[in-house]
Protein backbone atom coordinates (compact mmCIF):
# COMPACT_ATOMS: atom_id res chain seq x y z
CA UNK A 1 0.00 0.00 0.00
CA UNK A 2 1.24 3.48 -0.89
CA UNK A 3 0.87 6.40 1.54
CA UNK A 4 1.04 9.77 -0.25
CA UNK A 5 0.60 13.30 1.04
CA UNK A 6 0.83 15.53 -2.05
CA UNK A 7 -1.39 15.72 -5.11
CA UNK A 8 1.64 15.21 -7.36
CA UNK A 9 2.62 12.01 -5.52
CA UNK A 10 -0.98 10.85 -5.59
CA UNK A 11 -1.18 11.22 -9.35
CA UNK A 12 2.13 9.43 -9.81
CA UNK A 13 0.85 6.57 -7.67
CA UNK A 14 -2.39 6.46 -9.60
CA UNK A 15 -0.78 6.31 -13.01
CA UNK A 16 -3.68 5.86 -15.39
CA UNK A 17 -6.11 3.55 -17.05
CA UNK A 18 -7.19 1.50 -14.03
CA UNK A 19 -10.73 1.66 -12.67
CA UNK A 20 -10.44 3.40 -9.30
CA UNK A 21 -12.74 3.60 -6.28
CA UNK A 22 -12.45 6.31 -3.61
CA UNK A 23 -13.44 6.08 0.04
CA UNK A 24 -13.26 9.58 1.58
CA UNK A 25 -12.73 9.60 5.36
CA UNK A 26 -11.57 11.87 8.16
CA UNK A 27 -9.52 9.06 9.68
CA UNK A 28 -9.88 7.55 13.18
CA UNK A 29 -11.18 4.53 11.32
CA UNK A 30 -13.53 1.83 12.57
CA UNK A 31 -15.11 -1.29 11.10
CA UNK A 32 -17.65 0.79 9.19
CA UNK A 33 -14.91 2.52 7.23
CA UNK A 34 -13.23 -0.80 6.50
CA UNK A 35 -16.55 -2.12 5.17
CA UNK A 36 -16.57 0.81 2.72
CA UNK A 37 -13.10 -0.26 1.58
CA UNK A 38 -14.31 -3.82 1.11
CA UNK A 39 -17.21 -2.58 -1.01
CA UNK A 40 -14.89 -0.30 -2.98
CA UNK A 41 -12.58 -3.22 -3.76
CA UNK A 42 -15.54 -5.02 -5.29
CA UNK A 43 -16.28 -2.04 -7.51
CA UNK A 44 -12.86 -1.33 -8.99
CA UNK A 45 -9.36 -2.73 -9.51
CA UNK A 46 -7.76 -0.05 -7.33
CA UNK A 47 -8.97 1.47 -4.07
CA UNK A 48 -7.96 4.86 -2.67
CA UNK A 49 -8.86 5.98 0.84
CA UNK A 50 -8.45 9.64 1.70
CA UNK A 51 -7.80 10.80 5.25
CA UNK A 52 -8.37 14.49 5.86
CA UNK A 53 -9.97 16.29 8.79
CA UNK A 54 -11.79 19.02 6.92
CA UNK A 55 -11.85 22.31 8.78
CA UNK A 56 -14.52 23.71 6.43
CA UNK A 57 -17.23 21.42 7.82
CA UNK A 58 -16.64 22.23 11.50
CA UNK A 59 -18.31 25.18 13.20
CA UNK A 60 -16.11 27.23 15.57
CA UNK A 61 -17.63 25.55 18.66
CA UNK A 62 -17.26 21.99 17.30
CA UNK A 63 -14.53 19.41 17.79
CA UNK A 64 -12.07 20.15 14.96
CA UNK A 65 -9.06 20.51 17.23
CA UNK A 66 -9.78 17.43 19.35
CA UNK A 67 -10.96 15.19 16.51
CA UNK A 68 -8.65 12.13 16.80
CA UNK A 69 -5.78 11.98 14.30
CA UNK A 70 -4.65 8.33 14.16
CA UNK A 71 -2.86 8.07 10.81
CA UNK A 72 -0.44 5.25 11.67
CA UNK A 73 -3.19 3.01 13.06
CA UNK A 74 -5.51 3.95 10.19
CA UNK A 75 -2.87 2.94 7.63
CA UNK A 76 -2.34 -0.41 9.33
CA UNK A 77 -6.07 -1.11 9.14
CA UNK A 78 -6.34 0.02 5.54
CA UNK A 79 -3.39 -2.08 4.46
CA UNK A 80 -4.96 -5.13 6.12
CA UNK A 81 -8.26 -4.36 4.36
CA UNK A 82 -6.56 -4.36 0.96
CA UNK A 83 -6.52 -0.63 0.26
CA UNK A 84 -4.02 0.29 -2.47
CA UNK A 85 -3.37 4.00 -1.84
CA UNK A 86 -3.91 6.26 1.16
CA UNK A 87 -4.08 9.95 0.32
CA UNK A 88 -3.45 11.91 3.53
CA UNK A 89 -2.92 15.56 2.58
CA UNK A 90 -2.21 18.32 5.06
CA UNK A 91 -4.27 21.48 5.07
CA UNK A 92 -1.62 23.35 3.10
CA UNK A 93 -1.86 20.70 0.39
CA UNK A 94 -5.61 20.62 -0.01
CA UNK A 95 -6.13 24.32 0.76
CA UNK A 96 -2.90 26.04 -0.39
CA UNK A 97 -4.83 29.33 -0.46
CA UNK A 98 -8.09 30.40 1.19
CA UNK A 99 -10.89 28.30 -0.30
CA UNK A 100 -13.07 31.12 -1.56
CA UNK A 101 -14.68 29.01 -4.29
CA UNK A 102 -17.17 26.75 -2.52
CA UNK A 103 -20.04 24.47 -3.45
CA UNK A 104 -23.41 25.93 -2.45
CA UNK A 105 -25.83 23.00 -2.16
CA UNK A 106 -29.59 23.59 -2.54
CA UNK A 107 -31.06 25.01 0.68
CA UNK A 108 -34.20 22.86 0.49
CA UNK A 109 -31.99 19.83 1.12
CA UNK A 110 -28.88 21.32 2.75
CA UNK A 111 -30.44 23.72 5.27
CA UNK A 112 -32.76 21.22 6.96
CA UNK A 113 -32.01 18.65 9.68
CA UNK A 114 -28.19 18.50 9.95
CA UNK A 115 -27.83 21.71 7.96
CA UNK A 116 -30.22 23.54 10.27
CA UNK A 117 -28.30 22.60 13.40
CA UNK A 118 -24.87 22.81 11.77
CA UNK A 119 -25.04 25.87 9.46
CA UNK A 120 -22.52 25.68 6.63
CA UNK A 121 -21.75 22.03 7.29
CA UNK A 122 -22.79 20.79 3.87
CA UNK A 123 -20.99 23.62 2.09
CA UNK A 124 -17.81 22.29 3.72
CA UNK A 125 -18.63 18.66 2.95
CA UNK A 126 -19.52 19.23 -0.70
CA UNK A 127 -16.53 21.50 -1.28
CA UNK A 128 -13.97 19.07 0.12
CA UNK A 129 -15.51 16.05 -1.61
CA UNK A 130 -15.51 17.85 -4.95
CA UNK A 131 -11.86 18.73 -4.37
CA UNK A 132 -11.02 15.12 -3.49
CA UNK A 133 -12.81 14.01 -6.64
CA UNK A 134 -10.63 16.41 -8.63
CA UNK A 135 -7.47 15.06 -7.01
CA UNK A 136 -8.25 11.34 -7.31
CA UNK A 137 -10.54 11.37 -10.39
CA UNK A 138 -12.23 8.14 -9.30
CA UNK A 139 -14.70 6.06 -11.29
CA UNK A 140 -16.55 5.09 -8.11
CA UNK A 141 -17.00 6.73 -4.70
CA UNK A 142 -18.34 4.83 -1.70
CA UNK A 143 -20.22 6.53 1.15
CA UNK A 144 -22.11 5.13 4.14
CA UNK A 145 -25.84 5.49 4.68
CA UNK A 146 -25.35 6.56 8.28
CA UNK A 147 -24.75 10.08 6.94
CA UNK A 148 -28.03 9.87 5.04
CA UNK A 149 -28.51 13.54 4.19
CA UNK A 150 -24.86 13.86 3.17
CA UNK A 151 -25.22 10.90 0.82
CA UNK A 152 -28.25 12.48 -0.85
CA UNK A 153 -26.45 15.79 -1.34
CA UNK A 154 -23.31 14.19 -2.76
CA UNK A 155 -25.36 12.12 -5.19
CA UNK A 156 -27.12 15.29 -6.33
CA UNK A 157 -23.79 17.13 -6.67
CA UNK A 158 -22.34 14.38 -8.84
CA UNK A 159 -25.45 14.40 -11.00
CA UNK A 160 -25.67 18.17 -11.41
CA UNK A 161 -21.97 18.60 -12.24
CA UNK A 162 -22.18 15.62 -14.65
CA UNK A 163 -19.22 14.00 -12.91
CA UNK A 164 -18.30 10.60 -14.38
CA UNK A 165 -18.45 8.99 -10.94
CA UNK A 166 -20.74 6.24 -9.68
CA UNK A 167 -21.81 6.89 -6.09
CA UNK A 168 -22.25 3.65 -4.16
CA UNK A 169 -24.16 3.63 -0.86
CA UNK A 170 -23.15 1.24 1.91
CA UNK A 171 -25.45 0.10 4.69
CA UNK A 172 -24.73 1.36 8.19
CA UNK A 173 -22.40 -0.93 10.12
CA UNK A 174 -23.48 -1.49 13.72
CA UNK A 175 -21.97 -2.92 16.86
CA UNK A 176 -23.35 -6.23 18.10
CA UNK A 177 -25.90 -4.40 20.23
CA UNK A 178 -27.10 -2.24 17.32
CA UNK A 179 -25.26 1.04 17.90
CA UNK A 180 -24.21 2.65 14.62
CA UNK A 181 -20.42 2.76 14.42
CA UNK A 182 -18.97 6.26 14.52
CA UNK A 183 -15.55 7.74 15.17
CA UNK A 184 -17.21 9.93 17.79
CA UNK A 185 -18.41 6.92 19.79
CA UNK A 186 -14.97 6.96 21.38
CA UNK A 187 -15.98 10.14 23.20
CA UNK A 188 -18.70 8.27 25.14
CA UNK A 189 -18.07 7.32 28.74
CA UNK A 190 -18.89 3.76 29.80
CA UNK A 191 -22.17 4.95 31.32
CA UNK A 192 -23.08 6.92 28.19
CA UNK A 193 -22.23 3.98 25.94
CA UNK A 194 -24.78 1.89 27.83
CA UNK A 195 -27.43 4.54 27.12
CA UNK A 196 -26.48 5.17 23.50
CA UNK A 197 -28.95 2.68 22.03
CA UNK A 198 -31.84 4.94 23.04
CA UNK A 199 -31.45 6.89 19.78
CA UNK A 200 -31.93 3.98 17.38
CA UNK A 201 -34.64 2.62 19.69
CA UNK A 202 -36.55 5.91 19.35
CA UNK A 203 -36.25 5.76 15.55
CA UNK A 204 -37.49 2.17 15.50
CA UNK A 205 -40.48 3.15 17.62
CA UNK A 206 -41.29 6.03 15.28
CA UNK A 207 -41.09 3.78 12.23
CA UNK A 208 -43.20 1.08 13.86
CA UNK A 209 -45.88 3.57 14.86
CA UNK A 210 -46.14 5.00 11.35
CA UNK A 211 -46.17 1.61 9.65
CA UNK A 212 -48.73 0.50 12.25
CA UNK A 213 -51.15 3.14 10.97
CA UNK A 214 -50.33 6.18 13.13
CA UNK A 215 -50.20 9.20 10.82
CA UNK A 216 -50.07 11.97 13.42
CA UNK A 217 -46.40 12.53 12.62
CA UNK A 218 -45.97 15.76 14.56
CA UNK A 219 -47.34 14.22 17.75
CA UNK A 220 -45.22 11.10 17.34
CA UNK A 221 -42.07 13.17 16.81
CA UNK A 222 -42.82 15.39 19.80
CA UNK A 223 -43.37 12.35 22.02
CA UNK A 224 -40.10 10.78 20.84
CA UNK A 225 -38.20 14.00 21.58
CA UNK A 226 -39.76 14.17 25.04
CA UNK A 227 -38.81 10.58 25.81
CA UNK A 228 -35.16 11.20 24.88
CA UNK A 229 -35.03 14.40 26.94
CA UNK A 230 -36.43 12.49 29.92
CA UNK A 231 -33.50 10.07 29.58
CA UNK A 232 -31.02 12.95 29.83
CA UNK A 233 -30.35 13.46 26.12
CA UNK A 234 -30.35 16.80 24.30
CA UNK A 235 -32.02 15.94 20.97
CA UNK A 236 -31.80 18.16 17.90
CA UNK A 237 -34.38 16.30 15.82
CA UNK A 238 -36.27 13.02 15.53
CA UNK A 239 -38.29 13.04 12.32
CA UNK A 240 -39.97 10.94 9.68
CA UNK A 241 -39.29 12.08 6.13
CA UNK A 242 -39.69 10.94 2.54
CA UNK A 243 -36.64 9.08 1.30
CA UNK A 244 -36.80 10.90 -2.02
CA UNK A 245 -36.15 14.45 -0.76
CA UNK A 246 -36.20 14.41 3.07
CA UNK A 247 -39.39 16.47 3.16
CA UNK A 248 -42.31 15.60 5.46
CA UNK A 249 -44.66 13.00 3.91
CA UNK A 250 -48.20 13.96 3.05
CA UNK A 251 -51.17 12.11 4.47
CA UNK A 252 -51.72 10.44 1.09
CA UNK A 253 -48.10 9.28 0.96
CA UNK A 254 -48.37 7.86 4.46
CA UNK A 255 -51.55 6.01 3.53
CA UNK A 256 -49.91 4.67 0.37
CA UNK A 257 -46.91 3.32 2.27
CA UNK A 258 -44.34 5.36 0.34
CA UNK A 259 -40.65 4.76 1.22
CA UNK A 260 -39.76 6.72 4.34
CA UNK A 261 -36.79 7.23 6.62
CA UNK A 262 -36.65 8.12 10.30
CA UNK A 263 -33.69 10.33 11.16
CA UNK A 264 -32.35 11.54 14.46
CA UNK A 265 -29.56 13.56 16.00
CA UNK A 266 -29.04 14.05 19.72
CA UNK A 267 -26.33 14.88 22.20
CA UNK A 268 -25.51 12.44 24.99
CA UNK A 269 -23.19 14.20 27.39
CA UNK A 270 -20.75 16.04 25.14
CA UNK A 271 -21.09 13.60 22.24
CA UNK A 272 -23.45 14.22 19.34
CA UNK A 273 -24.78 11.06 17.70
CA UNK A 274 -26.78 10.65 14.50
CA UNK A 275 -28.64 7.67 13.09
CA UNK A 276 -31.41 6.78 10.65
CA UNK A 277 -33.71 3.92 9.72
CA UNK A 278 -35.30 3.34 6.32
CA UNK A 279 -38.77 1.80 6.34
Amino acid sequence: MDLVHSVADLRRALGGGTRTALVPTMGNLHAGHLDLVRIARGQARRTVASIFVNRLQFAPHEDFERYPRTLARDCEQLAAAGCDIVFAPGEATLYPEPQVFKVAPPPELADILEGHFRPGFFVGVCTVVLKLFACVQPDVAVFGKKDYQQLMLLRAMVRQFALPIEVVAAETVRADDGLALSSRNAYLSAAERSQALALIAALRELAAAVRGGRHDIEALQAAALGDLRARGWLPDYLVVRRRSDLQPPTAAQLAAGKPLVALGAARLGTTRLIDNLEF
